[in-house]
């Protein structure tokens, strides 16, 4: 065990080298998905019992992208006894919020979102919740499409604003978790501006779920298969091809899995877990094409729990 220990420092700390070839930037990154999951369901906002942000960073060629977010559950000061002090008790309420930066070299879309969410008991041992969220966000995008094909024509640059919202419903247990969602309820249906380039956020529907199989208790070895189906306005017809498995593996504080999104990309991804903070990668290799003619997709994830308690019952930092 303390052999493959080195072995995953020494992948974690090579990793970023390769950054420098960048990535593929569609879903603001891909290890969205497998690293971030409140940007598409607001819900989740919350749902873990600890203050954490969280950072994907993205680059591809002349394409960008950064997702920078953070999510806590709100505590209350509860008084305390004759001889014990007061102490902190978790509420059922949840926050959450991202920055998030995106240019393409004919465009460049910003925005920012806030994330509240309620958190109901289903258990008197509270390990089983049913979570309700909003967020609202606002979407800035810039086009300069005419004088970056053209040079020598000159146009002022589209830019618009768009307000926005997400909703939706998680449940998560011990084992399972499920939820349901839709990002960009606000969207008015437009698909294209004048240049028929751009093409902003369109309404989109999640549906999530996945189960935790314990393998061994000694080990601590846990098998996470899970399922992300998405689709929109104009998907709903053909969801079969909207649908998204994705594998993780947990080994003590290391996970490793695969993320099917791309038929012909092989994906996978790693994730270390420090007593506060965590690093992880994700990668995507074409199949068809050799790696000199058509660039690997390489995205670094790091985050950071910022209401880790020092004492000795909670050193133990969970998933």
């Amino acid at each position: 065990m303390f052999a493959l220990r080195k072995i995953y420092l020494f992948i974690i700390f090579i990793s970023p080298v390769y950054l420098l070839y960048g990535q593929q930037t569609s879903l603001n990154p891909i290890s969205s998905w497998v690293f971030n999951p409140i940007t598409y369901n607001p819900a989740i906002s919350g749902s873990k019992d600890f203050f954490s942000v969280d950072i994907i960073a993205a680059s591809r060629e002349s394409n960008k992208s950064q997702v920078i977010s953070g999510n806590t559950r709100l505590t209350k000061k509860v008084p305390g006894y004759f001889t014990s002090p007061g102490y902190s008790r978790y509420t059922n309420f949840g926050l959450g919020g991202a920055i998030f930066n995106e240019s393409s070299g004919l465009s460049r879309t910003m925005g920012v979102s806030a994330a509240g969410s309620y958190q109901v008991k289903l258990s008197k041992s509270s390990l089983s919740y049913l979570s309700f969220g909003v967020s609202v966000k606002g979407i800035y995008n810039t086009m300069d499409s005419v004088s970056q094909v053209e040079p020598e024509l000159t146009a002022t640059a589209s830019e618009t604003f768009e307000p926005n919202m997400d909703v939706g419903i998680y449940y998560y247990g011990p084992a399972l978790y499920a939820g349901i969602s839709s990002t960009n309820l606000l969207w008015s249906g437009s698909e294209y501006d004048s240049t028929k380039l751009y093409i902003p956020e369109a309404r989109q529907y999640f549906l999530m779920g996945g189960y935790k199989f314990i393998l061994s208790r000694y080990l601590d070895i846990v098998l996470e298969p899970s399922l992300i189906i998405s689709a929109s306005d104009s998907t709903f017809q053909d969801i079969s091809k909207n649908i998204y498995p994705l594998i993780k593996l947990y080994i003590e504080n290391f996970c490793i899995g695969t993320y099917f999104y791309d038929n012909n990309k092989i994906s996978f991804f790693f994730q270390y877990n420090y007593p506060r903070f965590y690093i992880g990668a994700f990668f995507a290799l074409p199949k068809e094409s050799p790696y000199f003619k058509k660039e690997p997709c390489i995205e670094i994830s790091a985050g950071i729990n910022l209401s880790y308690k020092r004492s000795k019952l909670h050193k133990r930092y969970h998933w």
